[in-house]
């Protein structure tokens, strides 16, 4: 056998492609594996995943966490390697995990670089070969085979997959080629948009740099057509450009894909999630009966922190310094209105270098759930976030990765040609 042909290329060496090596390689270890990856040092965006400590997978996970393609496919391929397997998996190459808030599966260490290292030596140790710095440009099918063209010649491979991520982070290498690579293979690609990014916001917002770096707990409804098609509840991060944190990051994806259908799409802000109008207006009505000498930003800044109160109040036009007890009732319920449905002024996200995820991709109904085989090219299987399949924040889309790698590895371990 030449030394430029393998029984299995990977092109990608990030979460999905190292899993899939490793798994085929301890499924039969007959098949001699190659990954090709772009990069000199494979791994990139593992690192700065889960804010460089690699939010691994979750404690529960369902085809309701995800977004894209059809939930029965989704679901087919989460039984492929459920999130406990994936735990007792990271264990198994000396990566414990410990649950956080929602959920979130981390390495014990809190560090990114373990993880990355486990997979690293896991595939060394099972045999596969990893070729840094040899990007794919093209793969061709010929006859039972493929060719992949890289800057370094050509390479030869009986079966070929697909791993090369969507166009989050592309410095990362997910730069969309992969996708391209898909379409001239026959596979019909879903227009992409970024997905868990944050926001940006209109510069006449009401909360501009004064509130920038404060967090806090806050409900958003996404408007589309005229209609809240979702709500959306947990942590916001004011910025500088706009908005961050866990529920902004969710989402991006829905306020972006309306934009791409051209829909009709806001996003309001609740800032004291829970509660309804008449919370908000009975307890400042008691306030004031109780305190009537309190200022109005002192009430206000008992409900939100003390900055986004201030913001909140000059552009409502009203007075900081006013007392509670002389507020109108008229400006009382308009106060308590806007506190509950916030205009957020959303004008587009920071795009794909901020993004930690792609919606759209190939689509799914072109790929075997249960074998993550090409309905269009014989030999060929995908896995990962090049997939119609994107999730919410919190390990899913690392979950995804492992399941999808596993359900192909099973596939081509057994494949006779």
């Amino acid at each position: 056998m030449r030394s430029s042909h393998c029984r299995v290329a990977i092109v990608g060496a990030g979460a999905a492609g190292l899993a899939t090596a490793i798994f085929i390689r301890r499924l039969n270890p007959s098949l001699s594996v190659t990954l090709l990856d772009g990069a000199a040092r494979p791994g990139a965006k593992i690192l700065v995943s889960g804010g460089s400590r690699c939010n691994v997978t979750n404690a529960s996970v369902s085809e309701r966490d995800f977004r894209g393609g059809r939930s029965t496919i989704v679901r087919r391929v989460l039984r492929a390697f459920p999130a406990a397997e994936t735990v007792e998996w990271f264990d198994s190459m000396g990566v414990g995990l410990h649950e956080e808030a929602h959920g979130k599966l981390f390495p014990d260490t809190n560090r990114s670089r373990d993880v990355l290292d486990a997979l690293l030596r896991e595939l060394h140790a099972s045999g596969a070969v990893l070729s840094p710095g040899t990007r794919v440009t093209d793969v061709v099918p010929n006859g039972e085979a493929f060719t992949l063209h890289t800057a370094q010649g050509q390479r030869e491979a009986d079966l070929v997959v697909l791993a090369t991520g969507g166009q989050s982070l592309p410095k990362t290498g997910s730069d969309g080629a992969g996708l391209a690579i898909a379409r001239q293979l026959g596979h019909t690609i879903v227009p992409t948009t970024p997905a868990l990014a944050p926001l940006m916001l209109d510069p006449r917002s009401a909360f501009g740099a004064r509130v920038r770096g404060v967090a806090q707990d806050v409900e958003l409804s996404i408007w589309i057509d005229d209609a809240i098609a979702l709500r959306l509840s947990g942590a916001l991060l004011w910025t500088h450009f706009g908005v961050s944190g866990p529920v902004v990051l969710d989402a991006s994806r829905h306020w972006l894909r309306a934009e791409l259908e051209s829909r009709t799409v806001r996003v309001t802000i609740n800032l004291l999630p829970g509660d309804t109008f008449d919370d908000v207006d009975t307890r400042l009505t008691r306030l004031a009966a109780s305190r009537p000498r309190t200022l109005l930003q002192t009430a206000v800044a008992e409900l939100l922190p003390s900055s986004v109160a201030s913001a909140a109040l000059q552009h409502l036009q009203l007075e900081e310094t006013t007392l509670l007890a002389q507020l109108t009732r008229v400006d009382r319920r308009r106060l308590a209105r806007a506190l509950l449905e916030w205009p957020l002024g959303v004008t587009g996200s920071r795009g794909y270098n901020y993004a930690e995820a792609t919606a759209g991709g190939v689509a799914l109904e072109e790929i075997d759930p249960a074998t993550m085989a090409s309905r269009r090219c014989k030999g060929l299987h995908l896995v990962g976030e090049m997939l119609d399949v994107d999730g919410r924040i919190g390990g899913f889309n690392f979950q995804w990765a492992w399941s999808s790698a596993r359900a192909a590895a099973r596939d081509i371990a057994g494949t006779k040609r």
